[in-house]
């Protein structure tokens, strides 16, 4: 059985109000709402100006690109994290303040994991569920304790809500672990709830 990369700070969380860098997850593809894309770009802004460092996938294309390059604009620092071969196919972002290319997704979802104090998918496609998804459990599992959150731009999140609130009335998934995750609508919001979360109890003690 191959072991894949989990986080290395299993027993660590950042104190309340004390979030330095977010990891972000979102599309490759731009989407077709603009209104979804400015609200992507705003909320790069948003941490820029409050001194968070974004970390994300280190692409210059899609939602990827407009939050890092808003961030950046804004005077935030950026951190990319890409698979070697994502670099060599030309679509990493060549003006990050820190660009860290890794061998594969596996340790590129490890190494995010590790410098981020808090994640938060942004509107996305299945690479951005599959990241969200992961991280999520990780926590669930006690593999960190870490905030993980949903913005929900124009609604975005509301049917994957919905699908989670299902699991948890089927039995599948526990009601403390989808109260523990962050839906937010910006990033004051997003920030205030960070302030006061706690991590939920691991699945298995």
């Amino acid at each position: 059985m191959t072991s894949h990369p989990h986080p290395s700070d299993a027993v660590t969380s950042p104190a309340a109000g004390s979030t330095r860098s977010i990891a972000v997850y979102t599309g490759s593809a731009v989407g077709a709402s603009p209104t979804v894309a400015a609200q992507v770009r705003a909320f790069g802004a948003a941490l820029a100006a409050r001194g968070i460092t974004v970390v994300y996938g280190g692409g210059h294309v899609g939602l990827m690109g407009a939050l890092a390059d808003s961030a950046l604009a804004a005077g935030g620092r950026v951190v990319g994290v890409m698979p070697k071969s994502l670099v060599d196919s030309e679509l990493a972002h060549t003006g990050l303040d820190d660009l860290q290319i890794v061998s594969s997704l596996h340790e590129r979802k490890a190494r995010m994991a590790d410098l981020a104090d808090a994640f938060v998918a942004l509107p996305g496609g299945s690479g951005t569920l599959e990241e969200f998804f992961e991280t999520w459990t990780w926590g669930q599992l006690g593999l960190h304790t870490k905030p993980v959150c949903l913005l929900d731009i124009e609604g975005s999140w509301q049917s994957l809500v919905t699908m989670l609130q299902d699991m948890v009335a089927q039995g599948f998934l526990a009601q403390r672990h989808l109260d523990g995750l962050v839906v937010a609508k910006d990033a004051d919001d997003l920030l205030a709830q960070l302030s006061a979360w706690t991590p939920p109890q691991a699945k298995w003690t």
